[in-house]
């Protein structure tokens, strides 16, 4: 029993450093590359990388993914809190490492755009997300925060779609075919 119990704590703390680990990565890389940005990229023609796959340009962005809700900055900045708190009261169920990469992802990638609309000019709880990385063909300007959100949203996804739980079991057990029944 009680190596069971071992098990298991090592097990939740493990998910607990890697998302912790994934989150801190994310807050960090966000916080260089946007300061870079606010160095390098300001009065210059935007820069093209990679033969025009990545196109970088300094943007401010009052509202949500994709400037969606300018005019609501301060709700935004609240519904990022609410994420925050949300993964901070779930980490103490984690056991999937899969799991614990992709809240560490949504946790970095809220924090990194909280921290903008709450240090940033014009003021707290209404300062201006900086973004600087654009691709063709698509017309929104994102940060690394952003990026961090979405590749949290698609492996959320996938560990739904493949029922897996938070604490890494499958979510549902699937009755096995009887053995006259054809599968």
């Amino acid at each position: 029993m009680t190596a069971t119990r071992d098990h298991a704590r090592a097990r939740r703390a493990g998910a607990l450093a890697a998302m912790l680990g994934v989150a801190v990565f994310v807050v960090a890389a966000d916080a260089v590359s946007k300061t870079l940005a606010l160095d390098k990229l300001p009065g210059h023609q935007p820069t093209r990388l990679l033969g025009g796959l990545v196109t970088l340009a300094l943007t401010r962005n009052a509202g949500a993914a994709f400037g969606i809700g300018t005019s609501y900055t301060a709700v935004i900045a609240l519904i990022a809190l609410g994420v925050i708190v949300f993964i901070v009261r779930t980490a103490g169920r984690l056991r999937s490492l899969a799991w614990s990469v992709a809240l560490g992802l949504l946790l970095g990638g809220a924090a990194g755009n909280l921290g903008d609309r709450l240090f940033r000019s014009p003021g707290p709880m209404r300062g201006l997300v900086v973004d600087w990385i654009n691709l063709p063909h698509f017309p929104w300007t994102f940060n690394l925060a952003d990026s961090a959100i979405v590749c949290a949203a698609a492996l959320i996804a996938v560990l739904s779609l493949r029922d897996i739980r938070i604490d890494g079991t499958p979510a549902r057990r699937r009755a096995l075919p009887l053995p006259d029944q054809a599968p």
